[in-house]
């Protein structure tokens, strides 16, 4: 039989070489104790001498309507999943779920919006996890194209029929400021996560309440409510924006404690940011927490074997990750938003002022 180069070898090509039924050939590669020997060898010998590769497994699982897999897709580049403590602690959650149920992780990378769709598209899964984080709505749309069960994590967009599990960023944030407050703090200072692309340094409350990406907003105005109950006018503690890296975190850090005003307690929001600030008070002569206390965000494994160990506010990923992969997998789906409380973590890194 002689074919193109250019034309797929097929099943068909294949059991027409060895001259049996294509239902045979596809037992010898799916059900091969249900072909005689001397019949499995032909169609085997076929196979190899036209270059058959064998059947498409991603195309029979999807046929056959379930696969057992959860795509876990964000608009970032793979390396998220590994290098951000939040993602990495949350794909490790989902990781225990699955590995328990029997069932597979597909990271899809949505960083190309020229590769978006086919990447969604074509990913071999169930369902979708939406790392959202902010400004995911086109990946939502996109996946409500594929008319498979989805659910978002972290998500800020304004429609609320998106099937969505968050934290709740407010009450969290509040708590963080009360327990600093009830230690006796009066000079408080925030350091925040993006608020939009290219805002970076001290920020208005203004600013911060038109903030693009809302578990920033939503985070200072936990903070807020707590400072403002106790009497501290929101104007009296600077809010000083990272880029959510270890250089933008130690340049605010240089600017807050310039005067010997600086704050005794700083309110990180995110646990990253945090360390970095402890790592930052060590390097230049403050202890911590006898000279400055910090609460980070998020409850990352990382927070609770630092050096301090981390006051935080806990996220409670294990939950969310099998809600998450419950939904996915087309089990109990998601309705609307499913807020889920955080709590705080008391460690190392919190004292009385001095």
């Amino acid at each position: 039989m002689v074919t193109s180069s250019h034309t797929p070898i097929r099943l068909r090509d294949v059991a027409r070489e060895a001259s049996v039924s294509q239902g045979t050939a596809s037992n010898v590669f799916n059900r091969p104790d249900m072909v005689r020997e001397e019949v499995r060898k032909r169609v085997l010998q076929a196979a190899e001498k036209l270059g058959y590769a064998g059947p498409n497994v991603a195309g029979r699982l999807l046929r056959a309507g379930k696969v057992n897999a959860v795509g876990v897709a964000a608009i970032e580049p793979l390396s998220y999943f590994f290098e951000d403590l939040w993602a990495r602690h949350l794909l490790s959650e989902i990781s225990k779920i699955c590995d328990a149920q029997g069932a597979g992780v597909a990271l899809v990378s949505a960083v190309s919006d020229e590769r978006l769709d086919w990447n969604i598209q074509s990913a071999v899964v169930d369902g979708f996890i939406l790392l959202c984080v902010e400004g995911g709505e086109r990946l939502v749309d996109i996946t409500r194209a594929r008319k498979l069960p989805y659910v978002a994590l972290a998500i800020g967009a304004a429609d609320t029929n998106i099937p969505a599990i968050c934290v709740n960023n407010i009450d969290g944030a509040r708590l963080a400021a009360e327990h600093l407050l009830s230690l006796g703090h009066r000079r408080f200072g925030i350091l925040s996560t993006l608020i939009d692309d290219d805002c970076i340094g001290l920020v208005s409350e203004a600013q911060m309440r038109d903030a693009r990406y809302s578990t920033s907003r939503d985070r200072a105005i936990g903070y807020w409510q707590a400072l403002e109950t106790a009497g501290i006018a929101i104007a009296d503690t600077p809010i000083m924006v990272t880029q959510e890296d270890e250089k933008s975190t130690h340049a605010n850090m240089a600017k807050l404690f310039s005067g010997s005003d600086h704050p005794t307690a700083l309110l990180a929001m995110s646990d990253k940011i945090a360390m970095w600030a402890v790592d930052w008070l060590s390097r230049n002569g403050f202890n911590v927490p006898t000279d400055v206390s910090v609460v980070g965000f998020d409850g990352v494994p990382e927070s609770a074997v630092a050096t301090p160990k981390l006051t935080t506010i806990e996220q409670p990923m294990a939950e969310i990750a099998r809600l998450a992969v419950e939904a996915a997998l087309g089990g109990l789906q998601v309705e609307g938003r499913r807020i889920l409380p955080a709590k705080l973590v008391v460690r190392q890194t919190t004292a009385p002022p001095p």
